[in-house]
């Protein structure tokens, strides 16, 4: 494939530009590992080098045009160089000129918050394709395209894997497509050029602070992805949430709320609720869900504000609701033969960890006790660590502490910033194991008749990171193996 590069840069404020912006350009790269010849290289800054640095070297690799923040002191010949304030918006915007602006030939909603978002997405996309309609997924766990799945490797994809995801979903036939947006992909400019039909803010509580160093830097690229909507898309918040209507405060889009707890746009109540399921009103319909918990009740309440805002039939949107299934490694259920019941969930905040012990408690009753599996990761937020292991340990019978993906770091020294947010009684109520699979092995040899075991932090992930290496680990596998 080949494009006129003044027909790939249309979107973008040029500063400056130094040769022929006429040229055929074959391939875009930001990686100068992958420039090839003809190719028009984007000098990013990322967290952790600087794209500029390898201006040299995607030339000698056959670039012929260079977009770039920083003019070189002396140009090389026959190159041309494209001056921009932001060279990964300018990638953004690029990639989807590239791909034939693939977002406008689709409805596509975004959705984020700290928690919520993978199951959000993943519903909207099990629920249009039930009513019959091509759609495509990104999201944390699974990509989709229609029916076909794609491994997914980041929540939300860089700017040109994006693009290309969107446009494979318009060859498809997909009319609708369903994406988890991440707060650094807001802020690394990734979802840049694209149009959105509509947003969805779930919820925001501390996480990636390693990243956004404060909580307010946090809030504003969450922020941002509404600030940029259309007037033509839909803002959907949860007013639950006591930042749900700042997300919207500089948005253009339509303004709507959902809640559990107050006058909204959609207001869902739970009528009653077990391990196996809850019985929902929703703007005063009735509606059985094989799904847990306020924050999922929360979750379906979005899901069914936004079909409707999409314009389907509230009915027949109900009518599929309940028999929607859970998102691989959200609150996902196992009974054992001897009687007790764990539960695999996806929580790695304190927030989420203390909405999933809280909700399986409402269920307990007293009636059988919780035993909480935890560990936190390393090489990120080191604050959340005691918090995590408070929130564990003050919602459940027993706490085994124990690792989640180490990385680089020694497991001990992770163990040791937990065991830091602990008093001595409540050190008394856990029990630290480095070994994830031991820990989960504990806990279910302690567990009785009636009893819960939570087994929280990983989900999905099929995968534990040791000292680097990515070695083979699966919460469900093991539980059942314990069964």
């Amino acid at each position: 494939m080949e494009k006129i590069l003044s027909d790939i840069l249309k979107n973008v404020v040029l500063l400056g530009t130094t040769g022929d912006t006429e040229i055929k350009i074959t391939s875009i790269q930001f990686d100068s590992r992958k420039v090839e010849a003809g190719c028009a290289f984007v000098a990013v800054r990322g967290t952790e080098s600087d794209g500029h640095q390898y201006i040299d070297m995607a030339i000698e690799k056959g670039a012929v045009a260079v977009i770039c923040e920083e003019m070189p002191a002396e140009p090389a010949k026959s190159v041309t160089y494209i001056k921009v304030a932001n060279s990964a918006d300018a990638l953004g915007k690029m990639a989807s000129a590239w791909f034939g602006f693939p977002s406008t030939q689709l409805i596509l909603v975004g959705v984020t918050g700290t928690n919520g978002k993978t199951t959000i997405a993943t519903l909207l996309y099990q629920l249009f394709r039930e009513m019959g309609y091509k759609a495509g997924l990104l999201s944390t766990v699974c990509n989709y395209i229609d029916d076909t799945a794609i491994e997914a490797t980041h929540t939300t994809p860089d700017a040109l894997a994006l693009n290309e995801l969107l446009a494979k979903m318009v060859d498809a036939g997909c009319e609708y497509a369903f994406m988890e947006v991440s707060s650094h992909s807001v802020d690394q400019r990734r979802i840049a050029g694209l149009e959105f039909d509509g947003g969805i803010f779930s919820n925001i509580t501390r996480d990636h602070i390693d990243y956004h160093q404060t909580f307010e830097n946090y809030l504003k690229a969450k922020k941002r992805f509404f600030d940029e909507l259309s007037e033509t898309a839909f803002a959907l918040t949860n007013v639950d949430d006591k930042n749900g209507m700042v997300m919207l405060q500089n948005s253009k889009a339509k303004k709507y709320s959902y809640s559990l707890r107050t006058i909204a746009d959609f207001k869902t109540k739970i009528l009653e609720h077990s391990f196996e399921g809850m019985l929902l009103n929703m703007n005063d319909r009735e509606v059985n869900v094989p799904f847990i918990g306020r924050f999922n009740a929360s979750n379906l309440s979005a899901v069914y504000g936004a079909a409707v805002l999409l314009g389907q039939n509230e009915l027949e949107v109900l009518r599929i609701i309940s028999s929607l299934h859970s998102v691989s490694g959200r609150f996902e259920t196992l009974h054992s033969p001897t009687g007790y019941t764990a539960i695999v969930d996806y929580a790695h905040t304190p927030d989420a960890l203390n909405n999933v012990i809280g909700t399986i408690n409402q269920i307990l009753q007293g009636n059988g006790r919780l035993i909480t599996v935890v560990g936190c990761g390393g090489n990120r937020d080191k604050g959340k660590r005691p918090m995590m292991a408070h929130e564990a340990v003050t919602g459940s019978w027993k706490a085994i502490l124990t690792s989640d993906n180490p990385r680089f770091e020694d497991p001990q020294d992770i163990l040791n910033d937990m065991l830091a947010g602990l008093d001595m009684m409540e050190k008394a109520k856990s029990l630290a194991i480095i070994d994830r699979r031991e820990a989960i092995k504990t806990a279910c040899a302690i567990a009785q008749p009636g009893d819960v075991v939570l087994v929280a932090g990983k989900g999905h992930e099929d995968y534990q990171i040791i000292q680097g290496v990515k070695h083979h680990f699966d919460d469900k596998e093991e539980v059942r193996k314990c069964f």
